[in-house]
């Protein structure tokens, strides 16, 4: 696979992202099912791993640590402290004394001495990001953790927290219907030599073009069910949409889920996408996205087809809209 650069680390263009092996959407799969799909992904080359202290409430970093830790010298392993699960409910909290002592559990979860790239998962905005960035630069110096990552932060405030420390990436919803990094964060990454990671680069399953009814396909506790982009109203006009992209990626000689990502990764060598799946069927597809190349004609199409303009409905809810830092359009709910 082709490799990328993200701060002092080469990595595999493609990330493998754990999250939905133990959380969010919908029941997962059993631990052996698990242990084989990221087997698979070390197979394939992947060697950039993204999992959080949330996911699960603890559980994922317990699950892939022990499949990881006979690689842990090939790969690169990410997690994220600031956003936690206490008694059931998920809490943000990036406070200095919550940040280590997070960052002392997902040690001890994953079964290694130090993670390679430690994500503030959301930015506590009762903490100025200066004091959370500077917990953060303690564990870098302490050893901890080699390099610092952010998630779901506008331009500004990575700049304010870059200023702290050295960033090494941003993590953030990117895809061809969700474009809110446009808007200026992928500028300032260029500008700081940050790495950009792209969560949810299939647009939570939308382009795969297999959801097509999410009333009756996503389970009950589906975090999409409260995205209001799944919501019957806004899910039949964005369904419109798969017709002619579906013609394109025809074209490309490519699957719905291939273009998506090679979509991606022809958007600049900055960007690193990172999917995750449930499905070794769905592992293989993704993976082989990396060979299709598309010409200029083809990204214009693409652009033109789905954006922030034609995408019916809000990404997040009114509650969880509240809690990220990103930039957003004029016209989104």
């Amino acid at each position: 696979m082709d490799k990328r650069g993200i701060g002092p680390f080469t990595v595999s263009a493609l990330a493998l992202g754990c999250m939905n092996l133990s959380h969010a959407y919908g029941t997962p799969p059993g631990p052996e099912v698990a242990r084989a799909l990221i087997r698979r992904a070390l197979d394939h080359g992947i060697d950039f791993f993204d999992t959080a202290a949330l996911y699960g409430f603890g559980a994922n970093e317990s699950l892939i640590g022990p499949i990881l830790k006979p690689h842990r010298s090939q790969i690169v392993l990410a997690s994220k402290c600031g956003m936690t699960g206490i008694d059931g409910k998920r809490v943000i909290d990036g406070r200095p004394e919550t940040i280590k002592r997070t960052c002392e559990d997902s040690l001890s979860r994953l079964g290694t001495e130090v993670i390679d790239l430690y994500y503030l998962h959301r930015w506590d905005k009762q903490v100025p990001i200066e004091d959370s960035v500077g917990a953060l630069a303690d564990l870098v110096a302490a050893g901890k953790i080699r390099t610092i990552g952010l998630s779901e932060v506008s331009a500004a405030t990575l700049r304010r927290a870059h200023a702290v420390h050295a960033i090494t990436a941003v993590q953030s919803e990117y895809s061809l219907w969700t474009r809110n990094p446009e808007i200026a964060v992928l500028e300032a990454c260029r500008e700081l030599g940050v790495a950009f990671v792209a969560f949810s680069p299939l647009a939570r399953a939308f382009l795969t073009g297999t959801l097509t009814d999410p009333e009756t396909q996503l389970e009950a506790k589906d975090i999409r069910r409260q995205m209001p982009r799944f919501e019957s109203v806004h899910y039949a006009r964005n369904l419109a949409l798969l017709d002619g992209y579906k013609r394109l990626a025809a074209e490309a000689g490519c699957t719905p889920a291939q273009l998506a990502l090679a979509w991606l990764l022809a958007k600049g060598d900055g960007i690193i996408p990172l999917f995750g799946t449930k499905s070794r069927d769905h592992l293989d597809e993704n993976v082989a996205s990396a060979s299709v190349r598309l010409d200029q004609s083809q990204m214009e199409r693409l652009d033109s087809l789905i954006n922030e303009k034609t995408v019916a409905g809000g990404r997040y809810n009114a509650a969880n809209q509240l809690e990220i830092d990103t930039e957003t359009f004029k016209n989104e709910a």
